[in-house]
C-alpha cells in the first residue's frame, strides 16, 4: 500500500513542475516595458539636491532631453596646433603651425601670458586658453616688418 501512495505523490509531484513549466504566451507589449533612468536622490535636503543635479547637467544634448544626467565635463584642452594657430593670430608666434610645441611655442606661450597679465608659467591651462582661444577664429595679425629704405 505503501508503494502505491509514494507512486501516486510522485505521478502528481511531477504532472504539477510539468505543468508550471509550460511555456506562457505572452504579447510582445507586456513582455517589453520601457525602461526607467530615474535616480532617486540620496538625501532628503531637496536644495541641495537641486543644486547637484543643476550642477551636473552641462548644455543640451539629446540625453539631457529624456532625463539622464551627465556628470560635469572637464574643461576643454586644445591642440598642439589650435594653440599655436591663437598665438600666431594674436601676433605672438611667427613659426610654422606643426603641432609640435618646442621652445618657440613655449616662449609665445609666455609673451603671451605677461601681456595678458595672466600667471606666466608657460602652460595653456584654462585661464590661459580662454584669453587664447578669442584670437583662434581671428584674422593673423599683422606681421611688424621694418624695412630700411636706402
Amino acid at each position: 500500500m505503501k508503494k502505491y501512495i509514494a507512486l501516486g505523490l510522485c505521478v502528481a509531484l511531477l504532472g504539477i513542475m510539468t505543468a508550471g513549466c509550460a511555456k506562457k504566451e505572452e504579447p510582445i507589449e507586456q513582455m517589453q516595458e520601457p525602461l526607467s533612468l530615474d535616480v532617486a536622490p540620496l538625501s532628503t535636503n531637496t536644495a541641495a539636491t537641486t543644486d547637484m543635479q543643476a550642477a551636473a547637467v552641462v548644455g543640451t544634448t539629446s540625453s539631457a532631453q529624456e532625463g539622464i544626467v551627465l556628470p560635469p565635463q572637464a574643461p576643454y584642452k586644445p591642440t598642439d596646433k589650435e594653440i599655436q594657430t591663437a598665438l600666431k593670430n594674436a601676433g605672438f608666434y611667427a613659426g610654422a603651425v606643426d603641432g609640435k610645441i618646442g621652445p618657440q611655442t613655449k616662449k609665445a606661450i609666455t609673451d603671451f601670458q605677461a601681456a595678458n597679465n595672466l600667471k606666466v608659467d608657460g602652460k595653456v591651462g584654462p585661464q590661459t586658453w580662454g584669453a587664447l582661444s578669442q584670437h583662434l577664429n581671428a584674422a593673423p595679425a599683422m606681421e611688424t616688418t621694418q624695412t630700411t629704405t636706402r
